[in-house]
């Protein structure tokens, strides 16, 4: 089993878990890996240092070089795992009406529906057009591994 460590075009970073070196390059250039952030197929991999198990070896010795600070490095990670804990928790809370998005929230701002937890698809110009009237909303990006029932 091979664990790669791999990148989006939009800088989030996450594993791969491959059969082979081989099964991996396969993967990536057909476009079967995604970012499970943002669903991004343009995928690379990352450097990465080969570990070895070599049994009765000594623990390894501190590298010449100054670590970098675990804060730094930490911070992408944390950042995606943040992001992913706040989609959840929306998806959670509101209701999925699809692409009665527009329809729904304008009803529930003039009065005429229970205002409530929304979310679905809208067209910019559904959005322009709500905003127009008043009605605020933001885009959520959900990464494609929380739209699918995990296996």
């Amino acid at each position: 089993m091979k664990v790669l460590d791999l990148r989006c075009a939009h800088d989030h970073r996450f594993e791969g878990w491959f059969a082979s070196e081989e099964e991996a390059q396969s993967q990536i250039a057909r476009d079967l890996v995604q970012c499970p952030v943002c669903g991004d197929h343009a995928v690379t991999r990352l450097p990465s240092a080969p570990r070895l198990n070599l049994s009765g070896a000594n623990a390894p010795k501190a590298s010449a070089r100054p670590a970098q600070p675990a804060a730094t490095a930490a911070a992408p990670a944390t950042l995606q795992a943040l992001y992913t804990k706040a989609v959840k928790q929306v998806l959670a809370q509101t209701e999925d009406v699809g692409d009665r998005f527009a329809e729904e929230a304008r009803r529930m701002h003039y009065d005429e529906a229970p205002e409530r937890g929304i979310r679905g698809s809208a067209s910019p110009e559904e959005v322009q057009a709500l905003a127009e009237e008043g009605i605020e909303t933001f885009p959520l990006i959900v990464p494609d591994a929380l739209k699918q029932t995990a296996h």
